[in-house]
C-alpha cells in the first residue's frame, strides 16, 4: 500500500498544496518551522483519526480557516481509493471515500496505514503508562478498525461511570442525600463488557508483538537484549477470553467498589494498565541509558511494522526528524532496516540528517511551498552539499477535478465541501 498523491487545504501552515508521491524512500528537507511534519501529519491522521502532535483537531486548521481537508489517493495492488476527511473543530468531522459522502470518519480507517517513529518515541520507554497504553491500542485499531469503536464505547461508559461516582462521593462529603448504588451496577456491566474486548485485544497484540520486538532490538544493538514485554492488568486474575476476562473484571470492580465511592473515580479497568517494557531483568524506565532506550523505542516501532506487513498490507513507514536525534551507528542500522519498505516517507532539517541508503525523491520545504528536486540516487562519494538539485515547483495532479496549485502569494480558493455523515467517533487519548 502506499499514497500517490496527498492534498491539503487549510492544514496547519498550508493554504494548499498539492504532493505527488512515489513509492520507495521520499524525503522532505527543511529548516524547522517550514511544514515539513505538516505532511507527514496529514497521512498520519488519515491512519489513526487523530495528529501525534496534538490531542484536538483545532491547530490542525491554519489560523483564520474555520475547516481543513486532507485527501489522499491510495493504491494497494490493483485498487486504488480516494479518501478524504474535513476536519471541523468543535463540529462534526466529514468524510468521503472515492467521493461518496455515505461514511463515517470511521470508515476511512484502514485505508491508510502508518508506522510512525517520531522524537516523542522516548516517551513509550520513559513516559507514564498512558503513553504505552496508546501505542497498543492505536496498534490494535490499525489491526482491526472495528475496535476504534470498541475504544470508543469504553471511553463513554468510563466517562459516564466516573460522572455517578464523582457525584456520589461530593454527595456523602457534604452529607447531602445518597445516591441509588444500583445503577452503578448496569455501568460495571458495560464497562466490563467493552474492557474485557480491549484487554483480550491488548494480550493478544502483546504475545505476537514480543518475539518481533526482541528480534528488532538485536537487530539494532546486537547483544544487547534480551527485550520483555509484560502486561500489568489493574484486575487481578489470569484470564485470557473474553468471558474470563468480563468475570475478572466484574470481580474487581466489586471489589473497589468502596474505594471507588469515596473517590469518586474508577479504579480498574484497562485505562488503570500498563505494558511493562523489560530489558534483561530490569525495568527500561529508569534503568536503560539513553541510546538503550532509543533502541527499545525503535525496535517497538519496528516490530509494529512487521507485524501489520506480516498480515497482508504493508503499511506507510513514517520517519519524522528521528534521524538527527541518533548516533551514527542506530541511524545506519535503522535506515538499512526500513530501506527496502514500499513506501518510506521521510523528514529531515538538512540533507545530511538523510541517510545515503534512503535515496530517492527529495523535496524542499519552505516558507509554505514544497518543490520537487531532482532524484538522488546512492552515490559511493558526494559532496554533501550538493546531494539534490532544484529541478521544478511540485505540479498538481487531477483526480477527477481541477485543483489549483497555489503558492502564498496566490489567493487561496476554499476547499471544495465535504458532505455531512455522522459524527467522527474517536477514542479520547488516555
Amino acid at each position: 500500500m502506499h499514497v500517490t498523491h496527498l492534498s491539503l487545504a487549510d492544514f496547519r501552515s498550508y493554504a494548499r498544496v498539492e504532493v505527488p508521491l512515489d513509492p520507495g524512500v521520499t524525503a522532505f528537507v527543511g529548516a524547522n518551522g517550514q511544514g515539513k511534519t505538516n505532511l507527514v501529519e496529514a497521512v498520519g491522521y488519515l491512519a489513526t483519526l487523530g495528529s501525534h502532535r496534538v490531542a484536538s483537531d483545532a491547530p490542525l486548521v491554519r489560523m483564520g480557516a474555520e475547516r481543513a481537508v486532507i485527501r489522499a489517493a491510495v493504491t494497494q495492488g490493483e485498487r486504488s481509493q480516494l479518501v478524504e476527511l474535513e476536519l471541523n473543530p468543535g463540529r462534526a468531522n466529514r468524510a468521503r471515500i472515492n467521493r461518496s459522502s455515505q461514511v463515517k470518519p470511521r470508515d476511512v480507517l484502514g485505508i491508510v496505514r502508518t508506522v510512525l517513529f517520531a522524537p516523542e518515541d522516548l516517551s513509550l520507554i520513559k513516559g507514564d503508562p498512558g503513553e504505552r497504553r496508546r501505542f497498543l491500542d492505536e496498534l490494535i485499531t490499525a489491526r482491526a478498525p472495528r475496535m476504534a469503536g470498541v475504544r470508543s464505547d469504553y471511553e463513554r461508559v468510563l466517562k459516564q461511570r466516573n460522572t455517578l461516582l464523582k457525584s456520589t462521593a461530593m454527595a456523602r462529603r457534604h452529607g447531602g442525600r445518597s445516591l441509588d448504588l444500583s445503577t452503578l451496577d448496569v455501568w460495571d456491566q458495560h464497562l466490563a463488557r467493552a474492557g474485557a474486548e480491549l484487554l483480550a485485544r491488548r494480550l493478544d497484540l502483546i504475545g505476537v508483538l514480543r518475539p518481533l520486538a526482541d528480534k528488532a532490538y538485536e537487530q539494532l544493538a546486537p547483544g544487547g537484549g534480551p527485550v520483555q514485554l509484560e502486561y500489568r492488568c489493574s484486575a487481578p486474575g489470569s484470564g485470557h477470553t473474553r468471558e474470563e476476562l468480563y468475570g475478572q473484571l466484574l470481580a474487581a470492580l466489586a471489589d473497589v467498589r468502596k474505594q471507588e465511592v469515596e473517590r469518586g473515580v474508577t479504579l480498574v479497568g484497562p485505562h488503570r494498565d500498563d505494558l511493562l517494557l523489560k530489558l534483561g531483568d530490569l525495568p527500561a524506565k529508569g534503568y536503560a541509558s539513553h541510546g538503550e532506550s532509543w533502541s527499545y523505542a525503535l525496535a517497538l516501532r519496528l516490530a509494529s511494522y512487521e507485524l501489520l506487513r506480516s498480515e497482508g498490507n504493508e503499511p506507510v513507514l513514517v520517519l519524522d526528524d528521528v534521524f538527527a536525534e541518533l548516533d551514527a551507528r542506530r541511524r545506519e542500522r535503522l535506515a538499512e532496516l526500513v530501506a527496502p519498505g514500499e513506501q518510506v516517507l521521510v523528514t529531515a532539517a538538512v540533507d545530511d540528517d538523510v541517510p545515503e541508503v534512503l535515496a530517492g525523491t527529495r523535496y524542499a520545504v519552505s516558507g509554505g511551498t514544497v518543490e520537487r528536486l531532482a532524484r538522488v540516487e546512492p552515490l559511493t562519494s558526494r559532496e554533501p552539499a550538493r546531494s539534490a538539485e532544484l529541478v521544478d515547483p511540485v505540479r498538481p495532479v487531477d483526480h477527477g477535478r481541477p485543483v489549483d496549485h497555489v503558492t502564498p502569494a496566490d489567493p487561496v480558493r476554499p476547499a471544495q465541501p465535504v458532505d455531512v455523515v455522522e459524527p467522527a467517533e474517536r477514542p479520547e487519548r488516555s
